[in-house]
């Protein structure tokens, strides 16, 4: 891929970031490629995505160095110019990040030989009755020392406005949108309606719609599942409701979940992907759906979603599940699958092949070592639990 600019978000907090930038501004003077850095959160001030994406230049490939809360900035950015966005993993949990700090030059070089594949994510956006705003002496509160909020998000000029269908605004939630109270001895009363339909009147401390990808961040804290990113679906979860019905609803991807505050409800506020841009009132509704549009996330390697889920949950195994120790693999992942699993997703056994293609081009053996610890980590096949 020819990379003409690159935009870099840098936790700028945390000295291993700053050292990986120097090493991303080096490359990028090397192969005569135009960097910038989008400073997000200490240049005085907060700025659209348009208007940060304008201001580097319109990167091809945005570069983030931190935890995942740096990679969803950068992602807003990304999204808006449909740009790359690659996450080299600064945090301490690192769902979204792809790479090590230590091996940024390798995959920028990676980038540039096309040796990579894109992630589709999908991404929500959402209308309201009216625009969003955060009023002036609540912006103080929200800010929990951590610098100023961004603006109140813009309004959509290339969507049609109707009173039915409400304002069509600049949003792009990686994770999630939520609504959530403000007063804490007031939960917040709101209709949820699910593709048109009134699903139930909930009385609760706040409701969330999430991405497949943000099922593992705020959604999953609430009680929500885990789903896979590969996934095509929208999640909605109650907060600590106050009533039987608590439960998560998955949605299919052209079905919009409706948040319509009740007259009776105290104020509440709107957060993207942790970020408040506004502050609705009884009556004000807001609809949130997917973008036609998605997040287009370097991959450079099968993902190994479901061993990183073991890992960063730090997920146990039952002890009754493995006293007579740990069992074997249910398919092979030696040898290419049967025709009838053909078409099902195997990462693990894809980065075996892949592996064994470079021990050839390299003219060693073959035949790549088997996978069987990296599913079952060698102090479980001891009888330990991680």
């Amino acid at each position: 891929m020819t990379v003409n600019g690159l935009g870099l978000v840098v936790h700028g907090g945390r000295a291993e970031a700053v050292d990986a930038a120097r090493a991303v501004r080096e490359w990028a003077a090397e192969h005569g490629v135009r960097c910038t850095d989008i400073d997000v959160w200490h240049d005085g001030g907060r700025h659209h995505s348009g208007e940060e994406v304008a201001a580097a230049g319109d990167p091809d490939l945005i570069v983030t160095l931190g935890g995942d809360g740096t990679f969803l900035r950068g992602a807003r950015l990304a999204a808006r110019s449909d740009a790359l966005v690659l996450g080299v993993d600064l945090g301490r949990v690192g769902f979204l990040t792809e790479v090590p700090a230590c091996s940024v030059r390798e995959a920028l070089d990676a980038v540039h030989e096309d040796r990579f594949s894109v992630d589709s994510r999908l991404l929500l956006t959402m209308r309201a009755s009216r625009r969003l705003e955060v009023p002036a002496d609540m912006e103080r509160l929200m800010q929990y020392g951590r610098g100023p909020l961004l603006p109140p998000p813009q309004v959509r000029t290339d969507c049609e406005r109707d009173p039915d269908w409400g304002i069509p605004l600049h949003i792009t939630a990686v994770n999630d949108v939520v609504l959530e109270k403000l007063s804490r001895d007031r939960q917040v009363s709101v209709g949820v309606y699910v593709a048109g339909r009134l699903l139930a009147s909930y009385s609760a401390d706040a409701l969330l719609v999430a991405t497949p990808t943000g099922s593992t961040a705020y959604s999953f804290a609430a009680g929500g599942p885990v789903v896979s990113p590969c996934a095509e679906a929208l999640v909605f979860t109650p907060v600590a409701p106050h009533m039987t019905f608590n439960r998560s609803v998955v949605t299919a991807p052209d079905e919009a979940v409706g948040l319509r505050v009740l007259e009776r409800s105290g104020q509440a506020a709107v957060s993207v992907d942790g970020q408040v841009r506004g502050v609705v009132e009884p009556g004000d509704w807001i609809g949130v759906y997917a973008a036609p549009s998605r997040l287009k996330v370097v991959r450079l390697a099968a993902m190994d979603f479901y061993g990183r889920l073991r890992e960063r949950m730090n997920l146990t195994d039952a002890p009754a599940a493995v006293a007579d120790g740990t069992p074997a693999p249910l398919w092979s992942l030696t040898a290419p699958p049967p025709g009838d699993l053909a078409h099902l997703s195997f990462p693990l056994l894809a980065a075996q092949r892949a592996q064994a293609e470079e021990a050839c081009a390299d003219g060693k053996d073959g035949v790549a070592p088997a996978l069987e610890e990296s599913v079952f980590p060698r102090h479980a096949q001891e009888g330990e639990h991680p």
